[in-house]
């Protein structure tokens, strides 16, 4: 992989290693392989009023819910998914459909619709018609969307990035790598917004990376760095701004504004990272956090395919037999790893990392890694732990915030 540009051409991307180098590291860290043909049924393809006819679907999750009103009529909400995306769908309760179908949805995975596409305010979905379990024999994992880009490219990069740490972050950093690469390589980084599919937290991780490797090695100045960034997004917006002004309906597509109510919270960041100026950033430090950041969505979320490994780590000496024989299903919250979340996963698993690996370092130095896990997300209401309180816990904030945005206006997965 030449050294091709990020984040509206400013971020450089890594140089992979030499053929042999690259060889070792893709055989030591085997990617997956995922279904990435881009013929099927796609909702961004279709409009509405579309027949659904057959189409197979492999099912996310179901409830029943009830439409607001005088007169609230039941009806199912469902998450479908194939290899190229994942799609709202409701089915109503016609001629007693939640009784009969409740039965199917609890013991089936992989269904064969019948429906038709709607489409509100720009929002696309499936009314279903009828379903029924798929008498063809159809690998689950198949039918969930997955990154269309080079998780050898992805592997290698990242590789890269953990072994120039220093030391003990890139023993902790790598120790974690090798323990949980396949699910690692795997996972998705999240259920919608961003990365939501197959190989999307390997996709994730590395975005981030390279924002921050940009920000502390190849400009002068962090501060500097981050401004420079906040002015693209600055620019960027305003194009989106305008091209909404001349659009059809301005005004109903906001939900498609990528920056969106972004810059204020850019600068309220950048602003508090100010006050700690006369802090040295700890790049290996940063750059550990970033790996585990999101690395306890290996247990937090669940589909077809999942392994369990991580929770022998953490839990060695508990029954796991609740884990056996769980239903297949496309990305959704996993039943246990809902009660605990990834960001105190994350923790939990660096801890238990330095612990079984016996990696020597400085209390100060444990805590400051936890704490930027513990605050990536920014802001108590938006899931963050803790505010971010050191210079390395609003950066791993504000390149996890411009990663997970910017993701959205790429047209390759």
């Amino acid at each position: 992989m030449s050294a091709l540009e990020y984040f509206y051409g400013i971020v450089p991307t890594h140089d992979s290693e030499n053929d042999q180098r690259r060889e070792n590291i893709l055989t030591e860290y085997p990617v997956p392989h995922f279904s990435v043909s881009s013929e099927g049924f796609s909702i961004e393809n279709q409009s509405h009023g579309t027949n659904v006819d057959r189409v197979t679907f492999l099912l996310n999750e179901f409830s029943v819910e009830r439409t607001q009103g005088a007169s609230p009529k039941p009806y199912f909400k469902m998450k479908l998914s194939n290899n190229l995306g994942t799609y709202s769908a409701k089915m109503w309760d016609n001629n007693g459909a939640i009784e009969r179908y409740t039965p199917l949805l609890e013991e089936y995975s992989v269904f064969e619709v019948t429906g038709r596409v709607e489409e509100y305010k720009g929002f696309k979905s499936i009314t279903i018609n009828d379903l029924n379990p798929s008498n063809n024999d159809i690998d689950p994992f198949s039918l969930i969307a997955c990154t269309q880009q080079s998780l050898e490219d992805f592997t290698v990069e990242l590789y890269h990035y953990l072994n120039e740490l220093e030391e003990p972050f890139r023993r902790i950093a790598l120790a974690a790598m090798k323990r949980f690469w396949r699910e690692f390589s795997i996972r998705p980084a999240a259920m919608g917004h961003h990365h939501a599919y197959l190989g999307g937290l390997l996709k994730h991780t590395v975005g981030l990376m390279r924002i921050a490797r940009y920000i502390l090695k190849h400009e002068i100045d962090h501060y500097k760095a981050v401004i420079k960034l906040i002015n693209q997004v600055e620019k960027v917006y305003k194009q989106e701004l305008w091209k909404d002004l001349h659009s059809e309906a301005p005004g109903n597509n906001s939900r498609n504004l990528v920056w969106k109510d972004s810059i204020d919270h850019l600068y309220t960041m950048f602003y508090g990272m100010a006050k700690h100026r006369d802090e040295q950033v700890n790049y290996s430090m940063l750059m550990c956090a970033i790996f585990y950041h999101d690395v306890g969505k290996l247990l937090e979320y669940h589909h077809a395919g999942k392994g369990t490994d991580e929770f022998s780590l953490l839990y060695p000496t508990a029954d796991t037999s609740i884990l056996q024989g769980r239903k297949p299903s496309g990305i959704k919250m996993d039943d246990l790893g809902v009660l605990i979340g990834h960001i105190p996963y994350g923790v939990m698993l660096v801890a238990k990392i330095i612990e079984t690996k016996n990696c020597k370092m400085a209390l100060e130095d444990i805590h400051r890694l936890q704490h930027a896990i513990l605050c990536h997300h920014g802001k108590l209401e938006w899931g963050a732990n803790i505010a971010p309180k050191t210079v390395e816990g609003y950066l791993i904030h504000i390149v996890d915030y411009l990663d997970s945005r910017y993701e959205r206006t790429e047209v390759i997965k």
